[in-house]
């Protein structure tokens, strides 16, 4: 389940100069913008009514969901974690409080006896993505993986988490990618146009 060699290159390449420009935000900037994202996440109606939503730890200059994510418990909703396995992205029930361990990646992730979960609402990190709700992450695509996996059981709301400098104008698609259902950045919600 890969991508074709020209895709993979597109996106390689693609990947870098995106994650270029987020590293190159003044950290004021993104701890700002990221208060922005925490705040129009909370407002969208679609993430208040789901028991359980699935974040993400924030690794290097990545949006800084852990606000959001404290509150998100302090309105009620339980939070998931990814860990990654090598059968993919398991997504783990964590509370407030509970250590985390360091993964693959230097990822910060739930430990073995966190329980297991299927989430149904997901903010999704991401390198860079375009207006169709189309996204490059990391180039591993356990992302891409596990949301097809959950989609197979039902719906779900895959949300992009991104700054606006992250946007391109088209991510070179593959036949295994999942798309996004919204994407926000400090400058608000982008609905895809699925073209």
């Amino acid at each position: 389940m890969s991508d074709t060699p020209a895709v993979t290159s597109a996106k390689a390449s693609l990947r870098r100069e995106a994650l270029a420009r987020r590293d190159g935000l003044d950290a004021a900037f993104r701890a700002q913008a990221s208060r922005r994202i925490a705040e129009t996440v909370l407002a969208m109606p679609d993430l208040a009514g789901p028991d359980l939503v699935s974040a993400y730890w924030p690794i290097r200059s990545e949006v800084d969901v852990r606000p959001l994510i404290a509150a998100l418990r302090a309105r009620g909703q339980a939070v998931a974690l990814p860990q990654i396995t090598p059968e993919g992205l398991v997504f783990r029930r964590v509370a407030q409080g509970d250590a985390l361990q360091v993964g693959g990646f230097g990822l910060s992730e739930p430990g073995p006896d966190a329980p297991v979960v299927r989430p149904r609402a997901l903010l999704v990190p991401l390198a860079a993505f375009d207006r169709r709700g189309h996204r490059i992450g990391y180039g591993k695509g356990y992302y891409d993986r596990a949301l097809a996996a959950l989609a197979r059981e039902g719906p779900i709301l895959a949300v992009g988490i991104a700054f606006a400098v992250q946007e391109i104008g088209c991510v070179p698609d593959g036949p295994y990618d999942h798309g996004l259902d919204r994407i926000v950045t400090e400058a608000g919600v982008i609905a895809p146009t699925g073209a």
